[in-house]
Parts: structure tokens; sequence; C-alpha cells
């Protein structure tokens, strides 16, 4: 059985590809993104890249000043160690609801991510990573959870993009996550919750060489 293709307007194949190539490291952190240089580069108008440009400074993968260049946003150790500080009880207010449940949509993701091919581009990666967090935190049922976890998104994609090189090994990031989701479906809230902690601690430390 075949399935229709959907049709890709240029924003949005430029959108897709930029954000790729930001959250795969390939264009780091800091590097201006000129509209001129992208329209001669992929071949599109500017108002095109003018609109993927928008697109990626909404996600906050992009920062953007008056009369500047879109730049790709960078985010500091100090943010990193922000982000966690309000990421942490997000977090345990998930484990603690859903202590002694699976949730389907997070084991997907997580099949997802063990399925990727070996030479899969990082952003696959973080995708499904963002996928399987994201399940977990739908599955509690608290909409203002979902708001306030979601403000967090685009600053999550990009500490994982900092994670790449501490995850050579894709087995060792699945098996974490595997671990983490049995802590969570095997009944005890407190288990469930000091998994959930263990693993941002150590997920999130520095990246080697910080």
């Amino acid at each position: 059985m075949t399935v229709p293709l959907r049709p890709v307007s240029a924003v949005t194949a430029l959108t897709e590809e930029l954000r790729r190539r930001v959250l795969s490291g390939e264009i780091p952190p800091g590097t201006a993104l000129p509209e001129q240089e992208l329209s001669a580069a992929y071949g599109v108008a500017r108002p095109t890249v003018r609109e993927a440009l928008a697109a990626l400074v909404h996600e906050g993968l992009l920062r953007r000043e008056r009369h500047r260049s879109a730049q790709v946003a960078e985010v500091t150790g100090e943010d990193l160690d922000d982000l966690m500080f309000v990421r942490r009880p997000l977090e345990d207010l998930m484990a603690a609801s859903l202590a002694g449940r699976r949730v389907a949509e997070a084991d997907g993701a997580l099949e997802r991510m063990a399925a990727l091919p070996g030479d899969a581009p990082w952003s696959d990666v973080v995708a499904e990573h963002m996928a399987l967090h994201q399940a977990l935190i739908v599955a509690v049922g608290s909409p203002r959870l979902e708001r306030l976890y979601a403000a967090l998104a685009a600053e999550t994609r990009l500490g994982l993009v900092r994670l790449r090189d501490s995850y050579a090994d894709r087995d060792v990031l699945v098996a974490e996550h595997r671990d983490l989701l049995d802590a969570i479906g095997a009944g005890s809230q407190e288990a469930a919750r000091r998994a959930v902690a263990a693993h941002l601690d150590h997920g999130w430390g520095a990246p080697p060489g910080e």
C-alpha cells in the first residue's frame, strides 16, 4: 500500500533543514545566519529565508536583535544549570504522578530511538528524546504542567546538542532511558522520583572539558 506524499513548501523545507543543522551541531552556537547568504546557498527567495528564520526564532533555536542577522542561540553551562533547576521539580511531579504506569507513547519514542541507524543525524536522536520526555509529561494530564514544560523546550533541545559527544554510543543513551521508563513503571513512587533525579543529574552534567 502506498502512502500519498505530503507536499512541502520551500519555507517548511528550509526550516526543517536549518533546524536539523542547528540541532546536529553542524551550525555552532553564536553563528550568524545572514538572509542573503542563505538565499544564495539554498536557491530560494529572501522572503522564504525570512519566514524560515522567523519560525526558528519562535522555537527559540535562533535569536535575533533589531537590524542584525539571526544567530544560533547559545546555551552556556550556567544556562543548563538554571534549566535543570527549573526542570527538576517538573519532572519530579511527573515521576510521582506516573509511578506504576507504562506510557505507550514514551515506549514508542524509545523504540524509535533504538531503531535509528548508526549514522542517523544527532537531530533525529534529539527529536525522539524530546518525544519521550514530552510523552511522560503529557501522560500526567495536567495542562499547566505541559505549558510550563513546553516553555523550556527550545533550551532543552539546544542543551541536547551539547550532549552529542557524551553519547557517541547510542546504545548507552537508549539503555539509560529504558532503565528510566522501567523504574517509573515498576510502581514505587519514591524509586521513580529517585530514578528521574538521577537521570537528570547524570545526563545533564557538564560535557567533557568544562
